[in-house]
């Protein structure tokens, strides 16, 4: 007699790559996403930020955190695209309409965001020294 397969497990399809500007100081942003992901249940896999503004951060989270995670980002000061917002909406409703099958699932978030925070604070230094 043989047994039939072992059913494999379900590999998550949510492999998002998402784009957000921001007015935050980088570290700081990097700082308080960072803390905030990690206290949601999220998993931090990489992160950083070079000389002109770029963040870039790359985390994990199971998909039953969806809503948490995508107020988590508004809440720390991104701006989403509108290409950002579709997707994690998508994921939010496809996740609550499944949510028994697929809840457990893991998504992976490529974030790149552009700020602007040293921009902003050389216009308000300059206009101050005017006035």
């Amino acid at each position: 007699m043989t047994l039939p397969p072992a059913p494999t497990s379900i590999s998550s399809n949510w492999a998002l790559q998402m784009r957000a500007t921001t007015m935050e100081e980088p570290m700081r942003l990097i700082q308080n996403l960072t803390g905030a992901i990690l206290g949601s249940g999220g998993w931090v896999l990489s992160r950083g930020a070079n000389d002109t503004g770029t963040i870039n951060m790359l985390f994990e989270f199971e998909r039953n955190c969806c809503v948490d995670i995508y107020a988590i980002l508004i809440a720390v000061g991104l701006e989403l695209s509108q290409l950002a917002h579709l997707r994690f909406t998508e994921l939010c409703q496809c996740t609550r309409s499944h949510f028994d099958d697929i809840g457990g699932e893991i998504v992976s978030v490529d974030l790149e965001v552009h700020s602007y925070w040293m921009e902003d604070n050389a216009m308000r230094h300059g206009s101050s020294e005017a006035a």
